[in-house]
């Protein structure tokens, strides 16, 4: 479990690098962004992932790393707009945005964690490609969860979804780290 920590978090060290530099080029322009926006954006990235892997052919020049990169970033900026929720000020401080993102991230380890240890790292196991088609599962549930303005009747809400995207991303990551 160590080691999955250790790995988890220079994956994240990473994620957090790009996502500090987009604030430092862009500010927090994403606030303008609704959930169901956030959702779609990631499910674009996925949705490339998924592609590329059926094709075996990519004609933009950038790798499914960078998606996978993406997918982790703007689920934690879901999970900010979850709670911060859209407003007139769209103004968030870069000091306020990693802080927010550091207190999500760690909610995202300490799951990972504790299923890691209930599921054996199973997904070590798993293919990438496995590792996509739950992502996108999970961002068809979110979305029938947004439409359903929020309701669930027996299942987890949309916070459970990002958390476990963010950690199926996550696992990618270390896998394509490990294929280097």
């Amino acid at each position: 479990m160590n080691n999955t920590s250790k790995q988890f978090d220079i994956v994240i060290s990473k994620c957090l690098n790009v996502f500090r530099g987009k604030m430092k080029d862009y500010g927090s322009a994403w606030r303008i962004l609704r959930t169901k926006s956030l959702t779609d954006q990631i499910y674009i990235k996925a949705n490339r992932i998924r592609s590329i892997d059926e094709k075996d052919e990519k004609r933009v020049d950038e790798g499914i790393y960078g998606e996978f990169v993406g997918i982790i970033n703007y689920s934690l900026m879901a999970l900010i707009q979850l709670e911060l929720e859209i407003s007139k000020d769209l103004s968030l401080s870069e000091k306020d945005a990693l802080e927010l993102y550091e207190n999500y991230i760690q909610e995202a380890k300490s799951l990972m964690e504790n299923k890691n240890h209930d599921y054996g790292e199973a997904w070590r196991n798993m293919r990438i490609s496995s590792l996509t088609d739950i992502i996108l599962m999970k961002l068809l549930r979110v979305k029938q969860i947004e439409d359903n303005e929020g309701q669930t009747f027996v299942s987890e809400g949309l916070d459970a979804n990002y958390y476990d995207i963010i950690n199926y991303a996550v696992f990618a990551l270390i896998k394509l780290d490990n294929e280097k």
